[in-house]
């Protein structure tokens, strides 16, 4: 499948690289199949990626891991809310969580609240909201990386 993205001009996407989102992504539930999409020239640079839509190819959210910038993440959620990604284990489970980066980058965060879990087996994934109040929407992260202890 070739599409033409806002980011990275023109990309082919191999179909066992389509990540299904069955109930589309907060805010967007009409978006469902999406894929990760990095620049390969500079690398994942801090290890951020773009979760790239295909139903709407003009719209790509940068995301990265977690564990990147808050090394003890581990939100306790429901399994009932894991069931759209398939069967998840602990072998092929990608958690990402959303990136914002603001024209002023020492205000960049990502979003502890809401990441995505795919299934990387099964090339399904779904967006969670984690409810305990342990993680906050906007964890800044400017500092973690430009320290470089992102990961550590």
């Amino acid at each position: 499948m070739k599409i033409t993205t806002r980011i990275f001009g023109e990309v082919e996407i191999a179909d066992d690289k389509i990540i299904c989102f069955e109930n589309g992504i907060i805010g967007f539930p009409e978006l469902k199949k999406f894929a990760l999409i990095h620049d390969e020239e500079k690398g994942t640079n801090a290890g951020i990626r773009f979760l790239q839509s295909l139903d709407e190819p003009t719209f790509a959210m940068p995301v990265m891991d977690p564990l990147l910038v808050k090394p003890d993440y581990d939100p306790q959620v429901d399994d009932e809310l894991l069931a759209a990604a398939g069967d998840i284990n602990p072998e092929n489970i990608l958690v990402l969580v959303t990136v914002t980066i603001p024209g002023d980058l020492t205000k960049m965060s990502v979003n502890l609240q809401g990441p995505f879990i795919i299934n990387v087996d099964e090339h399904k994934a779904c967006q969670i909201i984690v409810e305990n109040g342990d993680y906050p929407v906007k964890y800044p992260i400017y500092e973690i990386l430009k320290s470089g202890k992102a990961g550590e």
